[in-house]
């Protein structure tokens, strides 16, 4: 097993999370392109993790549903979702064949949620997730991000995600804040330490990015509130071909 080896996901008291940007379902360039939802949902499934954090999904796209004959007929979050499970999904940007946004599958019940805007500038379309959760009679709270492409813009964007959670989320509650944080340096991970958010430290990194033959972490599983207990990173061409980013799996002790 890449990382570390993870615990027995048969522990209750073991929460195991998992980020994945998704490419929005479609990998490849032009006539090329193949559609990867199929694949992407045995895929989660094979994760095997109590949340799933999503990046790049989309809920409509009239362009991509009429080149592809297997587009399904419903949105990706609620198409990714394995039975059992319940499926959140709020738009950050629209397009003129579509929308997209940040999606969580949870295997446990849902209490509410919302989404708040983070774009930076009018280029990019931004905005986190914000889920909160009953794990076994316990309120976890999970919060999706997908960074911006600008490094100050990523700047920014961790700074109001630091309000949002000292306004929304209790001081005393378990928060999990996961996602693409399109960041190849370490000032992010630094100012999240700030406000008490830590992730799994290995003996090496956990590369995610690009997938064929990755080189950089983007994608991160931070905490406030519950012990990282280790990290894995699914590698192999099955996992290449669904996307540009590889999915990464973390556990934490509740």
């Amino acid at each position: 097993m890449p990382e570390t080896q993870l615990s027995a996901a048969a522990d209750p008291q073991i929460l195991r999370v998992a980020t994945y940007n998704i490419h929005k379902g479609v990998q490849g360039l032009g006539p090329a392109r193949r559609l990867e939802i199929h694949n992407l949902g045995l895929a989660v499934e094979q994760l095997d993790a109590d949340i799933v954090c999503l990046q790049e999904v989309r809920k409509m796209n009239r362009k991509e549903e009429q080149y592809f004959d297997r587009w399904p007929s419903v949105p990706q979050a609620e198409y990714l979702a394995p039975e059992g499970y319940e499926s959140v999904y709020l738009t950050n940007a629209y397009t003129r064949d579509g929308e997209h946004g940040n999606a969580l599958l949870s295997r446990w019940p849902v209490i509410g949620y919302q989404r708040e805007d983070i774009s930076d500038h009018r280029f990019e379309q931004r905005g986190l997730l914000h889920v909160e959760l009953d794990i076994q009679g316990k309120r976890v709270h999970s919060i999706v991000v997908h960074l911006g492409l600008i490094h100050g813009s990523r700047i920014r964007q961790i700074a109001q995600l630091h309000r949002f959670i000292e306004r929304e989320v209790p001081p005393n509650a378990p928060l999990v804040v996961a996602g693409d944080f399109n960041d190849w340096g370490n000032q992010i991970k630094r100012m999240l330490a700030g406000f008490g958010l830590f992730e799994f430290e290995g003996d090496r990194g956990a590369l995610t990015y690009p997938s064929r033959l990755p080189i950089a972490q983007l994608d991160h599983i931070y905490v406030r509130g519950l012990t990282p207990l280790g990290l894995q990173v699914p590698k192999g061409r099955i996992w290449w071909r669904m996307s540009d980013h590889l999915p990464l799996i973390a556990e934490f002790r509740l």
